[in-house]
C-alpha cells in the first residue's frame, strides 16, 4: 500500500521503501519511559507521562532536540498488538497519560493498537504539527488530548529549518481538525482530560515569527488557549552549522514574546525559565531500544 499518511505525499510502499520519514510499515521504538519533564497539566500528584517515543519523523528540523531517533531509525520494531500491550505495562506502572511522541508516520499502526486496547488514562497525540487533517479525522474517538507544535508561520523559515515550506497552512488546518475533535479543555481538578495544548519553542532571532503565531494560535483557538511557549532551546543536530540560531535564546528575546501573549489576552500561557535551555532536559538516546521505569 502506498503511503499517504502526512503532508509529503510521499507514495511509496513501505514494505519495499522508505519515504521522507524514514521509516517502513513496521512501527519502530527507540524509548519508551515515565517522563516527568511534559507539561504540568498532564498528570497529577506523583504521576509521571507514560512516554512512547517512535523513530523517525516526517519532519527533518535542523535543531531537533531528538535528533538521534528523529533523523535516524533506531530502536525496536513492535506491532500493533505489541504496542496495545505496552499501553497496558504503563497503566500498570502508574503513568498518568499514554504519551505517543512522534507518532504521525505511524497514524495507521498506532489507530489498530488503540482499537485494540484504548487506555482509560488520557491518550496524547505528540506531534511535530505537521499533519494532514484527513490523517487526524480518523483518530476522532481515540485522541484525548492534542500536545502539538506550532512551528512557522512564515514558509521560508519552515523550509530553511524543517524542508517543509507548506507547514505554516498544514500546520493550521491540522489544528481546526484538532480543534473540531476537541473543542473544549476538560479538567479533573488540575489534570487535562481532553484538550488541546499548542507548544512553541520560541527560536533566537525569530522573536518575530513567534508573535505572529501566538496571534494566529490566537484567531483559531481563542483566549483560553493553553500555550505552552518554550525557551528551552539549544543548539543541537546541526543548528550550529545555522548563523541565526546556533546560540541560545536572549531573556529580552523571550520576554517580547511572553509580554505579546498576555497582551493578546492568553492567560493561559505556560512560561519557562532560561535555565531550562539544558540537554539535562532531553532524554538520552543512545541509539538502541530502551525501556526506563
Amino acid at each position: 500500500m502506498k503511503c499517504y499518511l502526512c503532508p509529503r505525499n510521499c507514495g511509496v510502499d513501505r514494505e519495499m521503501s522508505v519515504g521522507f520519514c524514514g521509516a517502513k510499515n513496521n512501527m519502530v521504538i527507540s524509548k519508551i519511559m515515565l517522563h516527568e519533564w511534559e507539561e504540568p497539566m498532564l498528570t497529577k500528584d506523583d504521576e509521571k507521562s507514560g512516554a512512547i517515543f517512535f523513530s523517525g519523523c516526517n519532519l527533518k528540523c535542523v535543531y531537533c532536540q531528538n535528533y538521534n531517533i528523529s533523523h535516524f531509525i533506531v530502536g525496536k520494531e513492535v506491532s500493533p498488538s505489541e504496542l496495545a500491550e505496552i499501553f497496558k505495562d504503563l497503566e500498570r506502572k502508574g503513568a498518568g497519560n499514554i504519551d505517543l511522541v512522534t507518532p504521525t508516520h505511524f497514524a495507521d499502526k498506532i489507530l489498530e493498537a488503540l482499537k485494540i486496547y484504548k487506555p482509560r488514562i488520557p491518550v496524547i497525540w505528540n506531534t511535530s504539527g505537521y499533519e494532514k487533517a484527513e490523517t487526524l479525522k480518523t483518530l476522532s474517538g481515540y485522541v484525548d488530548i492534542f500536545l502539538t507544535d506550532f512551528k512557522y508561520i512564515e514558509s521560508a523559515s519552515a523550509d530553511e529549518l524543517s524542508l517543509a515550506k507548506d507547514y505554516p497552512e498544514v500546520c493550521i488546518e491540522a489544528l481546526k481538525e484538532m480543534k473540531r475533535q476537541q473543542p473544549t479543555n476538560v479538567f479533573e481538578g488540575e489534570k487535562l482530560m481532553r484538550g488541546i495544548i499548542v507548544r512553541h519553542m520560541v527560536l533566537p532571532t525569530y522573536s518575530r515569527e513567534s508573535m505572529q503565531i501566538l496571534t494566529k494560535i490566537s484567531e483559531i483557538l481563542g483566549k483560553n488557549a493553553i500555550i505552552s511557549l518554550m525557551s528551552q532551546y539549544v543548539p543541537l543536530g546541526e543548528a550550529a552549522k545555522k548563523r541565526k540560531i546556533n546560540r541560545k535564546l536572549t531573556n529580552l528575546e523571550y520576554k517580547i514574546v511572553v509580554n505579546h501573549a498576555l497582551n493578546l489576552g492568553l492567560n493561559n500561557t505556560l512560561v519557562q525559565d532560561l535555565g531550562s535551555a539544558s540537554e539535562t532536559f532531553t532524554p538520552n538516546f543512545g541509539g538502541k531500544f530502551d525501556e526506563t521505569n
